[in-house]
């Protein structure tokens, strides 16, 4: 067989083919390269969407919104000091992009207005907080990218 311009090109397809269809094969099948969807059920919390916005709304309307700061313990978040700490009620999901095994969520018990989040539940990087609460019978909603 003579090796000229045509057989060439040819070779040159071929192996670009077999370079690409490697690395499509290889990540749709090796598990390390698996993504996820933000939520298990997304079409179900979709739905309640317009919930999140009016709790949004709320938290907006406050005269002291909540906030937080990292400390040598862990992540300290604040609630309003105008509230009483005893009625606030609702739960702390802290939800890391890049891995959903160190997800998780803690219901709110409050000493002094402050939630202690220990620095052992949480590793060095982004995550997305989203604090659910209510208080006297209002809903509130805080969302936060946070890095830490």
């Amino acid at each position: 067989m003579k090796f000229n311009w045509g057989t060439g090109i040819v070779l040159v397809f071929i192996g670009f083919i077999s370079f690409i269809m490697y690395f499509v094969i290889n990540m749709n099948t090796v598990e390390k390269y698996s993504t996820s969807l933000v939520t298990k059920d997304y079409y179900e919390a979709e739905l309640e969407y317009q919930n999140d916005i009016n709790k949004e709304t709320n938290a907006k309307d406050l005269v002291l919104d909540l906030s937080w700061k990292r400390t040598n313990k862990g992540l300290e978040i604040t609630f309003p000091e105008t509230m009483d700490k005893d009625k606030i009620t609702g739960k702390v999901f802290l939800y890391r992009p890049s891995n959903e095994q160190v997800d998780f969520e803690t219901a709110i018990s409050l000493s002094n207005h402050n939630l202690l989040i220990p620095d052992n539940r949480l590793l060095d990087g982004r995550w997305n907080i989203t604090v659910d609460w209510e208080y006297n019978g209002k809903s509130y909603l805080y969302k936060k990218e946070i890095t830490y």
